[in-house]
């Protein structure tokens, strides 16, 4: 039997049920919805898809998506986007629901979410010299996306959006945003 570390223990639990799941086509077919604020990220790696099942009735497929925070002003575009895109690859029989519990958490990033949160210029959570608490912006010392540097200030706790923070490199003089550990 695997060991989990605790760290990827949601990670984990997620790729499971996405494995076991009836339905891998429309996992699959979802793996191409990208989200609005940062595109280069899936909502896949993104860690906000939760899940694909058929209604009681048996009528259509539901899209379970959980925002990133409660208020995300994301979220109906992003329902827009998963029936869309369902519907040009002839799922015509679908919907999308949001799920607040459990609340999602950057610990649902997938590594590859991560490296490319990285090569778009955001600093992912785990980025910070000597390791980030939960829900506590580091004041300093997140590494730099654009040059790797440590030598980073914080500048704003809001960034782009509210999960971000707006963060400076001191060699490189680039600001960048670094996503909060939620």
């Amino acid at each position: 039997m695997q060991t989990i570390p605790i760290t990827n223990k949601a990670l984990y639990e997620r790729e499971l049920h996405r494995r076991n799941s009836l339905y891998p086509e429309i996992w699959n077919l979802l793996d191409a919805v990208n989200d609005p604020e940062i595109p280069a990220l899936s909502i896949w790696d993104l860690g906000i898809l939760r899940d694909v099942e058929f209604d009681e009735d048996g009528d259509q497929y539901i899209i379970t998506i959980t925002p990133t925070y409660s208020g995300c002003p994301a979220m109906d575009t992003i329902k827009e986007d998963v029936i869309s895109h369902l519907k040009e690859n002839g799922i015509t029989n679908c919907s999308a629901k949001l799920k607040l519990s459990p609340a999602w958490t950057t610990d649902d990033m997938t590594e590859q979410g991560r490296n490319k949160l990285r090569a778009y210029g955001i600093a992912p959570p785990n980025d910070v010299a000597g390791g980030c608490m939960k829900y506590v912006t580091p004041p300093a010392h997140v590494k730099c996306p654009h040059c790797s540097s440590t030598n980073t200030v914080l500048v704003s706790e809001f960034g782009s959006t509210a999960c971000k923070a707006l963060f400076k490199c001191e060699d490189c003089y680039e600001p960048f945003d670094f996503f909060k550990n939620i």
